[in-house]
């Protein structure tokens, strides 16, 4: 068997190799070989049904965390509010009897206790002063006893749904008259556990 080819026989030509698409029968359609179908073009659906999509999902997760924030568990309100000023000195000490719930679901204790006043001058805050002196001011300020209950004392446990009246003594460093003039006193209790401070304003 040779390996030529004979002579008779024509070489094929270019034309002959190579189809075009003329040469493709009628009703078949040509595949144009150079679109890329892993694309985003092709695997990822249009830009209006997307966008549209990802908004509405953005304002699930924004109302979400607008009701899930951080708020205090606890609430009540400010009873009673006796101040005397200290002879002598440019501060006013006050008694401030209040009521304290708990609203959550565990029991809560207390952290710290401290009163907060604001005046047209500004704002000022100081820590409660401990139980153990209550009887102390009591004797040298007898106006502070009227009304006034057993003080909240720091990692007192209030169970869920407990209330209780109690007094925090405060010394605010302005003169009794600024402070009978003020906009606001306020207590502000931080349980144990908690970003947010319970606050009782009068």
């Amino acid at each position: 068997m040779s390996d030529q080819t004979p002579a008779n026989v024509p070489a094929p030509s270019a034309a002959s190799v190579s189809s075009t698409p003329h040469d493709m029968p009628p009703g078949r359609s040509t595949i144009n070989i150079g679109d890329e179908f892993g694309t985003a073009k092709r695997n990822l659906p249009p830009a209006k049904i997307v966008l549209p999509a990802i908004a509405a999902v953005l304002v699930v997760v924004g109302i979400v965390v607008f009701l899930q924030r951080a708020r205090p568990q606890a609430s009540g309100s400010l009873d009673n509010v006796i101040a005397v000023e200290i002879p002598g000195q440019t501060l006013t000490m006050v008694a401030l009897t209040f009521t304290f719930r708990n609203t959550a679901n565990q029991a809560l204790y207390v952290r710290t206790i401290q009163g907060k006043l604001k005046t047209e001058s500004g704002e000022s805050g100081a820590d409660a002063v401990s139980a153990v002196d209550f009887n102390r001011y009591f004797q040298a300020f007898p106006a502070l006893k009227n009304g006034a209950q057993p003080a909240l004392t720091p990692e007192t446990k209030i169970e869920p749904g407990q209330a209780v009246t109690r007094t925090a003594i405060v010394a605010f460093p302005v003169t009794l008259d600024a402070f009978n003039h003020r906009q606001s006193v306020s207590v502000v209790i931080q349980p144990y556990d908690q970003s947010v401070p319970v606050v009782l304003m009068k």
